[in-house]
């Protein structure tokens, strides 16, 4: 269950406009969709986080509000190779640029490079740092190299014989038609 800060509703316009920058350290277990990632595992694993705010101006002298997200974990996640635990390093570092509404985001969002992201006074910077761990999780977790042998084809030895063994039900019937007589 999450708890209620200031991070559930970060007034991020007045953290750029000071320039500070938020330091901090939540157990998996306060994320859960991550939890959810990790089959319940390393629920006391640490994701440790820093966000900066910052304000510029664009070419116009208008105000840009910026926040720049760091993130650092490893999360136990179940290798698709061989079904183990594997301890998967995140690392995000993304920065996003603050905008008045939805369509200013839509307009804007596809000539940005940075991330677009609208106020809210609601913003929950947790929520954030959660959806970024989770975008940066690999499709498919595995091993470099696994710790157990890995059986990567499937034969069964018996296979074609078993097809030979079985009889072919419209043989009894093939017996029955040629003891008919007429």
């Amino acid at each position: 269950m999450k708890h209620d800060s200031p991070l559930d509703h970060l007034d991020v316009k007045l953290l750029a406009q000071g320039g500070k920058t938020l330091i901090g350290h939540e157990f998996l277990s306060a994320f859960e969709r991550l939890a959810s990632e990790t089959s319940g595992l390393g629920a006391d694993r640490a994701l440790n986080w820093s966000a900066l705010g910052e304000l510029r101006f664009d070419q116009a002298g208008a105000e840009q509000v910026w926040l720049h997200l760091t993130v650092d974990t490893s999360l136990p996640l179940t290798c698709q190779r061989c079904m183990g635990p594997v301890h998967i390093n995140v690392a995000v570092n993304r920065s996003f640029r603050f905008v008045q509404s939805e369509q200013v985001a839509l307009e804007q969002d596809e000539n940005a490079e940075e991330d677009i992201l609208v106020f809210s006074p609601e913003f929950k910077l947790l929520d954030l740092i959660e959806d970024e761990v989770l975008l940066a999780l690999p499709v498919v977790a595995r091993h470099e190299t696994c710790p157990v042998d890995v059986k990567l084809a499937v034969a069964d030895p018996g296979f074609d014989t078993v097809g030979e063994k079985k009889s072919n039900p419209f043989a009894v019937l093939g017996k029955l038609h040629t003891h008919k007589t007429t």
